[in-house]
């Protein structure tokens, strides 16, 4: 998960019992949009460093493809840069209870409620865990690389993330304009699984376009990879809710527990030496796990094959899918669900989901 919304506007907008809270997040986005460069600047400056330019030229090549092949905003967005003091740029937190992999969810002015809570401040988030942890409430803390203002800011470039290889730097950019393209309140795992799902086709294309068949291998190998991973997430989490749901003492839940988190460590070297993947979710695995953890995966890409499918039935036209995607994002809840869960299924029958726009292929 990689957005914050628009932090200063909230700080506005909010009243006195988070403003703490509200105050830091508007230093800390700010200070870190102040410090922008535009990057024609940077080109146009001898001082530059070749990698450096060669990689903010290469984010200049994905942000044409992303508006005329994706049909992604075509702002301000991405044409600035700015370099960090770290490796990340913010800290989000995850919480869950002991016994169930529900994440807890803040409320914000303006946007609604989210399932994280985003730190600038080391000293403040450990606080906050200590708070949360002395509650009885089990922790995750994820550093974040990049994050989305939805656009109400022109989001730059980040030194956290320019250098990562071209196929994930072209897929973070494709995910964070996204969410400028569309996002629902209160409903983190519609907006996490769009991006994702664009996130996905999308840096197939831009590979297809650019003839790069060996990267396009990995690519493909790699998600299937993380799809086997996604799954086992899932099936981990709906094991703890059996177990959480049991006629047991907490004593027996807590053996369980950890048996269930045993197996899954377990499943993951299997799925990792059956790809023959280095690195990959090892480490995740390797950390310790609990129910925020757990939560933080499952929850944020549990619709994604559904959105694939739905710009696969579009015939990869992107602007007649995110129509469509706004139609059903005007549901309600229930309704939302219900259809998002038929383009799971590929199921013909779609009586809970708006109408096509078009004439539309079979999802494959």
């Amino acid at each position: 998960m990689r957005y914050l919304i628009s932090i200063p506007l909230l700080l506005l907008l909010s009243g006195c019992a988070d403003f703490g809270y509200y105050w830091h997040s508007a230093r800390g986005h700010l200070a870190v949009m102040k410090q922008r460069v535009d990057i024609e600047d940077l080109l146009a400056d001898k001082e530059t460093a070749a990698e450096l330019r060669k990689r903010l030229a290469l984010v200049q090549e994905i942000r044409r493809f992303s508006v005329t092949r994706l049909s992604l905003p075509e702002n301000d967005s991405y044409l600035s840069y700015v370099e960090l003091d770290r490796p990340y740029l913010i800290q989000n937190l995850f919480a869950a209870p002991e016994f169930s992999t529900r994440l807890q969810r803040w409320c914000y002015p303006v946007i609604g409620c989210a399932s994280y809570r985003g730190y600038y401040d080391e000293e403040r988030l450990l606080a906050y865990v200590d708070e949360l942890e002395a509650s009885g409430q089990e922790v995750h803390v994820g550093k974040v690389s990049a994050y989305s203002t939805l656009g109400w800011f022109d989001d730059p470039v980040l030194s956290s993330f320019i250098n990562w290889p071209d196929h994930r730097l072209a897929g973070l950019l494709f995910h964070e304009l996204t969410h400028q393209q569309i996002y629902i309140d209160d409903d983190t795992t519609f907006n996490e699984s769009l991006a994702s799902a664009v996130q996905m086709v999308g840096t197939e294309l831009w590979l297809q376009s650019r003839n790069q068949h060996q990267a396009l291998e990995k690519l493909s190998s790699w998600l299937q990879y993380r799809g086997e991973v996604i799954k086992l997430i899932e099936s981990t989490r709906a094991r703890l809710h059996e177990v959480y749901q049991a006629d047991i003492s907490d004593a027996v839940k807590r053996e369980n527990k950890a048996a269930v988190f045993t197996d899954a460590r377990q499943a993951h070297q299997s799925i990792a030496a059956k790809h023959g993947v280095r690195g990959g979710f090892s480490d995740w695995f390797a950390g310790e796990l609990n129910n925020a953890k757990i939560g933080s995966i499952a929850a944020y890409n549990s619709q994604m094959p559904a959105f694939v499918n739905m710009i696969r039935g579009h015939q990869l036209d992107f602007a007649a899918f995110y129509e469509y995607v706004a139609d059903v994002g005007a549901l309600d809840k229930n309704q939302r669900d219900s259809c998002i869960e038929a383009w799971q299924r590929q199921d013909d029958n779609k009586q809970t989901c708006p109408a096509m726009r078009q004439p539309f292929a079979t999802a494959s």
